[in-house]
Formats: structure tokens, C-alpha cells, sequence
């Protein structure tokens, strides 16, 4: 029966729902790593003011992004048009507290101690950057809905780093750590949506492709100025003076 149901969906209707599907699985990583570390005592509600308005302001963006997917699948899409600015207010404020928090992390523990304290500074900062660049991208071919919504598909994307790296076991991957979490896990949604083009058109749309290019090349980035002289002096710079500069800046085992 459900494949009857599948087959009766047009083609349109059937990439709408991979949407929508993807949408939830992503925010499942996200809820689930969180709420990990809420459960095994790694983090409390007792945290510094930053830490709420950083999770308020990220979770509002999955909310919205869940909110915006769905609103395709049923066809609200005047809606959804209108909801949508609310991204031009949102992105930069991710960005800022994205930025923020990272800078605050580093400093006052140096980062997880799984990741290099040198890679966690770079990478999630560019990272960050990486997202809002899909984003704005998407926004920008918004009338090319075929661009837009994998575009913003692969924003959020870059965005279950996190939610990966409170769920796999991240001291076992040292040093491999922070590329399992950033990006090897995350471009399995990217590698879903190829094989979804390609069960569904017969090819794969390029924008998926920037998706892959965005997602790895700005680690790439963020990993050539990380050990770079450059990359060490600005890591010791933004910890001088605080608890952070006394680890070390390889992970290590506690």
C-alpha cells in the first residue's frame, strides 16, 4: 500500500516530501545531541546567559527551517514566501552568535578536548561562514526553487556538525574528530539528496554538488590557516589572559 501511495506522488510532490523528510532527520540529529549532553550532565540549564541565547536563536532556525519545508509539502507556499524574510534578519544573528560562542568556548575550556583547539577555532568560525553563504545564496534564487531549496537544504547541513559530535564517539576519532563530525557525517544528507536527483530525474542537480564543494572546502580552508604560523599565533591571541590558553592545542585524552 505504501508503495501505491509513493507511485501515485508526482515528481514534484515526491521532492517535496524528500524535503520535509530530511528536514526532520536533521533536527533529530540536533535535538538528540543535545539533549545527550543535557542527560549524561555535560551541559545544565545553569549555563552562562550566551549559551541560552546562542541555543534560542540556532533552534529557532530549525524550527523555521521544519516550519518552511513543511509549508511546501502541503502547499502553502504563499506562506511560506512570506515566513521566509524572516531569514534576512535571522542569518546574521547566527553568524554573530555562531562567531561568539565559539570565541567564548575557546577561551574559557579551549574548545572539546577531542578537537584541536586550533581547528575548532577556525573551522566552526568558517563553518558558520558557510552557512550563511548557502543561505544568502538560496535566498538570492529564490525564484529558482529548484536551486533554492537545495541550497537551503545544504545550509542546514552545515549546521548538524554539532548535533553529530555530542552523538558519535568523538575521543575514538582522534584525530580524525573533527572531520567526522563537520563534515563526513553531515554530507551523508548531501550524498541522500544525489541519490534521491538521481532515482527521481535521472541526474543530479549542480547545486548539490556546491553544497559537497562548500561544505568540505571551507574545512579545507579553515584547516590550512588553522596550522599555519598565522593560524597558531590567532588561536594563542584569542585565549591569552584566559583558562583556555593552559590546554594544549592538540586533543588529547583527558
Amino acid at each position: 500500500m505504501a508503495t501505491q501511495a509513493g507511485a501515485g506522488l508526482s515528481a514534484v510532490d515526491r521532492e517535496h516530501r524528500f524535503f520535509f523528510i530530511t528536514a526532520c532527520l536533521m533536527a533529530l540529529v540536533l535535538v538528540a545531541g543535545f539533549s545527550t549532553n543535557i542527560i549524561f550532565g555535560r551541559s545544565s540549564f545553569g549555563a552562562p546567559l550566551i549559551f541560552h541565547v546562542h541555543a534560542f536563536v540556532f533552534f529557532g532556525w530549525v524550527v523555521l527551517y521544519l516550519m518552511q519545508t513543511g509549508l511546501v509539502a502541503t502547499g502553502s507556499v504563499r506562506l511560506h514566501r512570506r515566513l521566509g524574510w524572516l531569514a534576512v534578519g535571522w542569518i546574521p544573528a547566527m553568524v554573530v552568535l555562531g562567531c561568539a560562542m565559539t570565541i567564548f568556548s575557546v577561551r574559557q575550556t579551549g574548545g572539546p578536548f577531542f578537537f584541536d583547539k586550533n581547528e575548532f577555532l577556525l573551522g566552526n568560525s568558517l563553518g558558520i561562514a558557510s552557512f550563511a553563504g548557502l543561505a544568502v545564496a538560496a535566498i538570492a534564487m529564490r525564484r529558482r526553487t529548484d536551486w533554492h531549496r537545495r541550497l537551503m537544504s545544504g545550509a542546514m547541513v552545515t549546521l548538524t556538525g554539532p548535533g553529530f559530535g555530542r552523538l558519535l564517539p568523538m575521543p575514538l576519532m582522534i584525530p580524525w574528530s573533527w572531520w567526522s563530525a563537520a563534515v563526513l557525517a553531515p554530507a551523508l544528507f548531501l550524498l541522500a539528496g544525489i541519490v534521491a536527483d538521481l532515482r527521481r530525474a535521472g541526474r543530479v542537480h549542480p547545486a548539490w554538488w556546491w553544497g559537497l564543494a562548500v561544505l568540505a572546502g571551507s574545512q579545507l580552508v579553515a584547516d590550512a590557516i588553522a596550522y599555519s604560523p598565522m593560524g597558531h599565533a590567532l588561536t594563542e591571541r584569542v585565549t591569552a589572559g584566559a583558562p583556555g590558553a593552559a590546554r594544549p592545542m592538540r586533543a588529547f585524552l583527558p
